[in-house]
């Protein structure tokens, strides 16, 4: 039976490495380890499961298809060019993957079965991709489609982390002052104002009884965002009807929901032209890469286009029917179909998402400064004038009776 081994061994240099790899019993794991100049000192054991796991980036997978691209295309066998490939990699969870490909494919599976066994890494997209690339011959016209489309993913993914770390970090220290004005400073003013004698107004009697608040139950306030989370984060996993409610609320969070929607079906149109380019039928790419939209809601909708189409409805006309896309957007992937260019079609709705988002982040982070500016402006405008118009009172009091 296939075990998963995980070993202690020796290199060339005298340095010991540990790691974990795939073999059917210790000689295949001493072969294995010796294509990797490993010399096997101890292992132990443990079974393969299906859910097998590892830390490789996004950088990694990019780079391993920017490199079979051009082997591939420079016509280089594919063991060699993996051989080649795991020998520039440092000691690592991706070589020890590489070293297993190069084991199953020695053994006589394809290059996507063997990617087949790694799930987390190399997901249905990507395996179905390289099988349609060894089907048709054009496995380096698939490479190199993998790697611009991983890069385009990345960049989406730095763009979206911007979108939500600005934001957050201006949060944080807006939350932070309103703590230290409510905790610190208001209490040290309205002490000062009572032993005045001055009356206080009503907008000041709001603030002492927010103040007392924040003083008294400030581990309350500070632990709820906390449990909500978890609350939420349990509950989406738990329930369907509330993570299908969940989903839906992000889509209608102000101005980030529609940025969030606009990225979701950016990445859909992106790998649905990738797969229907590669020779994936219209139905098995919509069914492909509506799991990666990574919310309920677009994946309903994306499969009631699938039942649309399946019932013989037009791509476009079921696309409108789901209410997924703007007119525009409607529009281009009619004309697509009418022409048989569905992938140019759609690689162009990506390319109008991608600029869309790009501009509608740029459009919040321009908005966002001024904004927080403003809350946090009204906040201590609001301390001052309850806090400053007593002690102004105080004084024309003091200078009336002089």
């Amino acid at each position: 039976m296939s075990q998963q081994f995980i070993y202690k061994a020796m290199d060339n240099n005298g340095r010991i490495i540990q790691g974990q790899i795939g073999a059917n019993n210790v000689s295949d794991l001493e072969v294995r380890l010796e294509r990797m100049s490993l010399d096997l000192i101890n292992y132990q054991t443990k079974k393969i499961h299906s859910n097998n796991s590892g830390n490789v980036t996004r950088r990694e997978l990019i780079t391993f298809c920017f490199y079979m691209e051009n082997l591939t295309h420079a016509g280089v066998p594919l063991l060699d060019g993996l051989n080649d490939l795991r020998d520039t990699l440092p000691q690592g969870r991706f070589r020890e993957i590489i070293s297993s490909l190069i084991e199953s494919i020695d053994g006589g599976d394809f290059l996507s079965e063997a990617m087949a066994d790694f799930p987390d890494i190399f997901d249905q997209v990507f395996v179905t991709l390289i099988r349609s690339g060894e089907e048709s011959g054009r496995l380096n016209d698939i490479f190199q489609h993998l790697t611009e489309t991983l890069k385009w993913q990345d960049e989406m993914i730095a763009t979206a982390k911007k979108a939500i770390i600005y934001p957050s970090i201006m949060a944080v220290v807006i939350s932070a002052a309103v703590f230290f004005i409510m905790i610190y400073l208001v209490p040290k003013l309205v002490t000062f104002i009572r032993q005045a004698g001055a009356e206080l107004p009503f907008h000041t009697e709001i603030l002492i009884m927010v103040s007392d608040f924040f003083g008294e139950y400030w581990f309350f306030i500070l632990l709820t965002p906390v449990l909500i989370f978890f609350f939420i984060k349990i509950g989406v996993k738990v329930s369907t009807p509330f993570h299908f409610l969940m989903d839906r609320l992000k889509l209608r969070i102000w101005i980030v929901g529609g940025i969030l929607e606009k990225i979701i079906l950016a990445r859909f149109t992106t790998f649905f032209a990738l797969l229907y380019e590669s020779g994936i039928t219209v139905l098995d790419s919509l069914a492909i890469s509506k799991n990666l939209a990574d919310n309920l809601v677009v994946e309903k909708a994306l499969q009631e286009v699938t039942n649309n189409i399946q019932d013989g409805m037009s791509i476009s006309e079921s696309f409108e029917k789901a209410n997924l896309f703007p007119p525009l957007v409607l529009r281009m992937v009619a004309i697509g179909e009418s022409t048989g260019e569905l992938d140019k079609a759609l690689s162009n709705v990506s390319y109008f998402y991608e600029r869309d988002v790009k501009e509608a982040i740029d459009k919040l982070q321009s908005m966002i400064e001024p904004i927080m500016t403003i809350i946090l402006g009204l906040i201590l405008g609001w301390v001052i004038l309850s806090v400053l118009g007593p002690i102004y009172d105080v004084i024309v009091d003091m200078s009336g009776s002089m």
